[in-house]
């Protein structure tokens, strides 16, 4: 206490922060990697350091911001700008090829940036750094650090990030080997915007075909096709390597996916993360035709 107030903790305003984004004290423990105890203390040392009266409404669905809270929010996201602008120079003025670079990925960037992980690759990770790979459908906010760089199919617009296009994803129609697979193995119904799951739809509306499996991911979608449920797409990189697959179409251009890397600005120079940026720039570069689906992959040096 200074003067008769109360000091506040710099920190603690981040758990309010995130309370307001995520409603309950358990969902902004999840995200700040803190156990809900401590961000119910932290949200009343919070709370404490304005007088003590509560800024969220008590509800049986969640936490929700009061009128007190919500006067509060806009100078607290200001405080957090500013914060986190520290923290990416801060860490882009490391030398360090060490640590953990965190990678926000989909699902097809995902299973190819794993295959690459092994020393054994042809295109190794950089030594000394910890990569991980976070898969979401949505981009994770690089600005608040939520990954530190981002491969996607739909790149943000912003003017804090610096983007390049790394390469394209190509796709075809497979089948197990020996079945009909006359039917379909394709994305749910609330998936139905993704191009590959309007191409699929295309198709049975052209030939009246039918649908052996909705699921929600390619990995699910790619066991059952191997599995001999019907057909399906999926990634040429993945499947052509597969001996229990036949290929039954070529790569489907309009369907095509175009992958870019997404890093801030703020940490683009950063010596681990470009470690890894200029990794998986090479990984596409080396890998092109592996990913255009022109020949059989080449995993591992021989």
């Amino acid at each position: 206490m200074t003067n008769g107030t109360i000091s506040m903790d710099w920190d603690d305003a981040r758990v309010f922060l995130a309370v307001a984004r995520h409603g309950s004290l358990r969902a902004a423990g999840r995200a700040l990697g803190l156990s809900q105890p401590t961000i119910g203390r932290r949200l009343a040392a919070f709370e404490a350091a304005f007088g003590g009266p509560a800024l969220f409404d008590r509800l049986p669905e969640g936490l929700r911001l009061n009128a007190a809270g919500a006067a509060l929010l806009e100078t607290a996201e200001q405080l957090e700008d500013a914060a986190l602008a520290l923290e990416r120079r801060h860490a882009a003025t490391s030398p360090a090829l060490s640590g953990t670079v965190r990678v926000s990925v989909g699902e097809w960037a995902a299973g190819f940036l794993a295959r690459h992980l092994s020393g054994q690759s042809r295109t190794p990770a950089p030594p000394g750094i910890t990569v991980e790979l976070v898969e979401s459908r949505e981009t994770a906010n690089l600005a608040r650090r939520e990954a530190d760089i981002a491969v996607r199919h739909h790149p943000p617009e912003s003017s804090d990030l610096y983007i390049s296009k790394v390469g394209v994803f190509a796709c075809a129609v497979y089948a197990r080997r020996g079945t009909n697979g006359a039917a379909w193995v394709t994305y749910t119904e609330e998936q139905a915007h993704y191009p590959t799951a309007r191409w699929v739809q295309q198709q049975l509306r052209d030939t009246g075909g039918s649908v052996a499996l909705r699921a929600s991911t390619m990995a699910m979608q790619y066991a059952a096709i191997r599995a001999g449920a019907g057909r399906g797409v999926l990634p040429c990189y993945a499947a052509d390597e597969d001996p229990l697959l036949e290929r039954l179409t070529d790569p489907v251009p309009e369907i095509a996916a175009e992958y870019w890397v997404i890093v801030h600005r703020d940490l683009r120079r950063a010596a681990c993360v470009r470690a890894v940026i200029d990794w998986i720039q090479a990984l596409f570069s080396n890998q092109r035709d592996v990913l255009a689906g022109v020949h059989q992959p080449l995993e591992t040096a021989a």
